[in-house]
C-alpha cells in the first residue's frame, strides 16, 4: 500500500511541475501569417508548422497554433490578415512577411497591441518586431564563389530570381551580383523570376532562352533548378553548371544525371523547417525569456559527397528540411 501510495504521489508530482512548466504559457494562443503557398517549399514549410506545434498543442505548452496564408503574395491582404489576428485576440504572430517594409505599420500596431511579433525567411525590418533568417547574401555569393572555382575562365550567367518584393529574393540577388562583382569573369545576360517554383522557372527561362547565347552557369534561389534544367533541355540547348535546391525533384535530377554522366553541382537553401523555431521562439518570449531581436540560422548545403544521403531523407515531392525542437532552438540561440 506504501509503494502504492508514493507510485500516486510521485505520478500527481511530475504531472504538477509539467503543469508548472506549462503554466506560463499553456494559455497562449500563436498565428503564423504566411503570405504565398504556391511552391513546395512553402508547403514543406507550412507541414512543419503543423507537424511541431499541433503537438505543442496537445502536450499542453500553448492553447492553439493555427497557420492561416493570403492567397498571392498580396501586402495589404497580409496587413489585413495581421489586424484580424490583432482583434482575435492572439499573443504572437509568427510572420513569413510580403515584404520587408510595407508591413512595418501593421507590425508595429500589434506590437503596441502588447503581441510578440517574430518574423523568419520574409523578414520585417520594423525594430519591435523579432528576425529569423540565414545570410541571404552570403547564401548568393557563395554560389559565384562555387562557379570561379568550377569554371575559372568565367562565361555568362543566368539569373533565377524568387518572388519579386520579397526580402529574401532582393538579399539573395544582392548576393549573386556581389560574388559577380568579387569575380569579374562572369556577367549576368540575363534574370527571371520564377517565384521559387519548378514550373513558373520553367516558363520563364524558356521565354529568356532565345534572347541569350551560350551560358555557362544559372545561380538560383532555391527551387528553381529542375525546371530550368528541363528548359534548357527542351530549347535543345547544352546543359549548364545550374546551381541546386533542396526540392526533391531537383535533387533526383542531380542524381540522375550523377549517374550518367558524372555531372557535379551544389546546392544551397534555407530548411522550411524554420517556421518550427520561429514558433519555439515565439513561445520562449511569451514565457518570459530574453531572446536577441535577429538570429541567424546556418542554410543547409548539399554536395556532391552527401546527395544520396540528403535524397534518401527527403520526401517525394517534398523538400530537403531540418524542424527543430524546444531543445533545438534554444541551442540556435546559444549559438551553439
Amino acid at each position: 500500500m506504501k509503494k502504492i501510495t508514493a507510485l500516486l504521489l510521485t505520478v500527481f508530482c511530475i504531472i504538477l511541475l509539467a503543469g508548472i512548466a506549462n503554466a506560463a504559457t499553456a494559455d497562449k494562443k500563436i498565428a503564423l501569417s504566411n503570405n504565398y503557398a504556391g511552391n513546395s517549399w512553402r508547403q514543406a514549410m507550412l507541414k512543419s508548422w503543423d507537424k511541431v506545434t499541433s503537438k505543442a498543442v496537445s502536450d499542453g505548452i500553448v492553447a492553439e497554433a493555427p497557420a492561416f496564408t493570403t492567397a498571392e503574395n498580396q501586402v495589404t491582404e497580409q496587413a489585413s490578415q495581421i489586424q484580424n489576428l490583432i482583434l482575435q485576440g492572439y499573443d504572437a504572430i509568427v510572420l513569413n512577411a510580403a515584404s520587408p517594409d510595407a508591413l512595418n505599420g501593421v507590425v508595429k500596431q500589434a506590437c503596441d497591441a502588447g503581441i510578440t511579433v517574430v518574423s523568419f525567411d520574409g523578414v520585417v525590418t520594423e525594430p519591435c518586431a523579432y528576425r529569423i533568417a540565414v545570410d541571404f547574401k552570403k547564401m548568393g555569393e557563395i554560389q559565384v564563389d562555387y562557379l570561379a572555382g568550377r569554371i575559372p575562365d568565367g562565361g555568362n550567367l543566368l539569373e533565377i530570381r524568387g518572388l519579386a518584393g520579397v526580402f529574401v529574393d532582393d538579399e539573395i540577388s544582392a548576393g549573386i551580383h556581389k560574388g559577380v562583382a568579387n569575380h569579374p569573369q562572369f556577367k549576368i545576360i540575363g534574370s527571371v523570376h520564377g517565384n521559387w517554383a519548378q514550373d513558373v522557372t520553367q516558363k520563364a527561362v524558356a521565354g529568356i532562352l532565345p534572347s541569350l547565347a551560350e551560358v555557362k552557369g544559372v545561380v538560383t534561389q532555391g527551387g528553381d533548378g529542375y525546371g530550368a534544367a528541363q528548359a534548357f533541355k527542351a530549347a535543345g540547348r547544352t546543359t549548364p553548371l545550374i546551381i541546386m535546391g533542396n526540392r526533391y525533384d531537383e535533387l533526383t535530377w542531380w542524381k540522375e544525371q550523377k549517374d550518367a554522366n558524372g555531372y557535379e553541382t551544389m546546392s544551397v537553401s534555407i530548411a522550411p523547417g524554420v517556421s518550427t523555431l520561429a514558433f519555439w521562439v515565439a513561445q520562449m518570449i511569451l514565457d518570459g525569456q530574453t531572446i536577441p531581436h535577429d538570429l541567424t540560422v546556418p542554410f543547409l548545403q548539399i554536395d556532391q559527397d552527401n546527395l544520396e544521403d540528403n535524397l534518401k531523407s527527403t520526401e517525394k515531392g517534398g523538400v530537403a528540411n531540418v524542424e527543430y525542437s524546444l531543445e533545438d532552438a534554444k541551442n540556435v540561440i546559444a549559438g551553439k
